[in-house]
């Protein structure tokens, strides 16, 4: 199975969906061997390690200690970029599948969001992208900057409004690889 690399968006605008995205990393880390998660906010942090506990409360309360930026702003371009300079080019996604849990709604300038997509594009195998603005619209179409300028370079776009969902992606995962 390839590496699955998860980077949620815990921003004010996705607090209520921040929670069941880290117990779905933490689920998904106890699953399989080579998961990573990070967290961005204005910052990327990531909280791979955070979530080694069994128990997913402590995982979670430790995920959300290691990560400062909690219900802040949003810097996605940004953190794109960082972890595509810090981690990516070391090879953590190679031929990983990413995956980014956002609304799209970025402070940061779009042209540094679409460079780091466009890099990350090309370093990993798949690139989905989950948007709980999607709901369970067959026909949605990005009307925010961030999601606009990311919308090139994704391979599936997938609603992350609800626990099915999550479901729905945990049911994909296998396939994307």
């Amino acid at each position: 199975m390839r590496p699955l690399i998860l980077i949620l968006d815990i921003s004010g605008s996705m607090a209520d969906y921040s929670r069941n995205l880290l117990q779905f990393a933490h689920s998904a880390s106890r699953a399989a061997s080579r998961v990573e998660v990070f967290c961005f906010g204005t910052r990327l942090t990531r909280v791979t390690g955070a979530l080694d506990s069994r128990h997913p409360d402590e995982a979670l309360r430790r995920a959300a200690q290691a990560a400062f930026d909690w219900d802040g702003g949003t810097r996605i371009g940004d953190s794109l970029d960082a972890f595509v300079r810090n981690w990516g080019r070391r090879g953590l996604c190679r031929g990983g599948v990413v995956v980014i849990c956002s609304d799209g709604l970025d402070r940061g300038d779009p042209a540094v969001l679409a460079a780091a997509m466009e890099r990350l594009s090309l370093l990993c195998y798949r690139l989905v992208w989950m948007n709980p603005h999607k709901g369970s619209s067959r026909d949605f179409r990005p009307s925010t900057v961030g999601m606009m300028v990311a919308a090139p370079h994704i391979d599936l776009m997938l609603s992350g409004h609800d626990l099915s969902s999550l479901e729905e992606l945990a049911t994909l995962l296998p396939t994307l690889n």
